[in-house]
């Protein structure tokens, strides 16, 4: 085999730069978070904003808000601060059973320019079941 012609590094490049900007844009539009279960509506589970490097003066006029996945309804988001906060009690053991984790995945949307990220919270257990044994 002979050395590469341009076109042919040409493709190279262009392959390796398309899978550097979608590798980069997953990494950059992920957070993940950890709440007790039973947690009072209103705990804070983190600034989402603040984590993402958004300006809480942008929130506002960028729209700020939860997506429509199945389990926003849990959580609440300020838009005047960006902090994402327990809407409801959580029940670990009715989401997850006796799963080792249980991660409830959330979306956050933001517009100009729109921007889609994806939050974990990871629901922590009370261990407020008493064991049992066969």
């Amino acid at each position: 085999m002979g050395p590469e012609t341009p076109p042919q590094l040409a493709g190279k490049w262009q392959v390796l730069c398309m899978l550097s900007l979608c590798c980069w844009g997953w990494a950059s539009g992920q957070l993940r978070y950890s709440v007790v279960e039973e947690s009072e509506p209103g705990t804070l589970v983190g600034n989402v904003a603040q984590d993402l490097g958004l300006k809480v003066t942008d929130l506002l006029s960028r729209r700020l808000r939860l997506g429509s996945e199945e389990n926003g309804h849990y959580f609440s988001l300020s838009l005047m601060s960006g902090a994402l906060a327990v809407n409801k009690k959580i029940d670990r053991e009715s989401l997850c059973g006796a799963s080792m984790s249980c991660l409830l995945p959330v979306q956050v949307v933001t517009e100009h320019p729109l921007e889609l990220m994806r939050v974990e919270v990871e629901i922590l257990d009370l261990n407020d079941n008493s064991p049992s044994f066969a």
